[in-house]
């Protein structure tokens, strides 16, 4: 009955987010697109920023940093831990509402937070937080977000996180390598800005995406030690394995994950571009071009990304 009332109440939370901004554009019609986009962002900055006041923890990544990865594998853990409901996704307070054990956990992209306060030089909202910062290499980003435009962004998203126009003839090296809101300029200028706010986050943890595909279970332990989460071994053991690549695959092509907003869904199954968990391989984006490309692309990461990461 809990999960059902709390299932209910997600509902109706993205109920009303949808009709918010359904009604902002319909307030704002016959102006001009810039200032919708500039409208709206600002709306869903406010509803970020409500969050964050909230929360207990803070996980901050750019999109295609493996946040989905991160956020099942914690999940599985509190679910183990507080015996709670199989296949449910941690959200922001879901879990925290059916057992007040579970710390508020707020996953953002920090997208909007910035269009709300008018602050985009500094992450002064989050320095009395608790927060982790997901970082991943910035090549594999920019790699994994022309996938997730070309297969998966939902329309919505499109002109409001600076992407090129859908269908929009664009070749993978011109993407990562260009002027768009999921280039390797986009993630490291995402990054760089961390970096320089993070001594002033009264509680700061680095989390790099390769170091947890390297050492999950240290990772985990090291994440959970500083969100303040007892958790036994046999705990941490379960939610690595259950959070494997593997089992990600083979969960996401059975929409295991129903509550999770599409979150766990390829847009096409014969798609493998198309699923949300792809290929998690790290260093992957070499594959993608030829020797003289990965020469350009690793001289524009060494020239702009912030030492702090140990990306070369």
């Amino acid at each position: 009955m809990r999960l059902a009332i709390q299932n209910l109440r997600q509902a109706s939370q993205t109920a009303r987010k949808k009709l918010s901004r359904r009604i902002l554009h319909w307030r704002m019609r016959g102006k001009s697109e810039t200032e919708i986009l500039v409208a709206e962002r600002k709306l869903r900055g406010i509803e970020q920023f409500d969050k964050l006041q909230k929360a207990d923890i803070v996980v901050v990544s750019f999109g295609k940093s493996g946040r989905t990865w991160l956020r099942v594998m914690v999940s599985h853990l509190f679910r183990v831990m507080y015996d709670l409901p199989e296949n449910a996704i941690l959200g922001f307070d879901n879990f925290h509402n059916l057992n007040r054990a579970v710390p508020k956990v707020f996953f953002t992209h920090d997208n909007y937070i910035k269009d709300f306060t008018g602050d985009f030089e500094t992450k002064e909202p989050f320095y009395g937080k608790r927060v982790v910062l997901l970082a991943r290499d910035p090549r594999d980003v920019a790699v994994s977000q022309f996938f997730q435009w070309k297969f998966r962004i939902k329309p919505t998203k499109v002109a409001i996180n600076n992407y090129p126009p859908m269908g929009s003839d664009i070749e993978l090296f011109d993407f990562i390598t260009g002027d768009n809101g999921g280039s390797i300029a986009a993630v490291t200028d995402y990054l760089n800005l961390w970096a320089s706010e993070a001594d002033k986050v009264e509680h700061f943890h680095l989390l790099r995406y390769e170091d947890l595909r390297s050492e999950p279970r240290l990772e985990l332990r090291k994440l959970l030690d500083f969100m303040q989460v007892d958790a036994s071994e046999e705990h941490v053991n379960a939610a690595v394995d259950y959070s494997s690549y593997e089992n990600m695959k083979k969960m996401e092509s059975k929409q295991q994950f129903r509550l999770a907003g599409g979150r766990m869904m390829p847009r096409d199954k014969d798609n493998p571009n198309s699923y949300k968990v792809r290929r998690a391989k790290v260093g992957g984006y070499r594959d993608y071009f030829t020797d003289e490309e990965v020469v350009v692309i690793d001289k524009l990461l060494a020239d702009t990304l912030d030492p702090m990461f140990g990306y070369k």
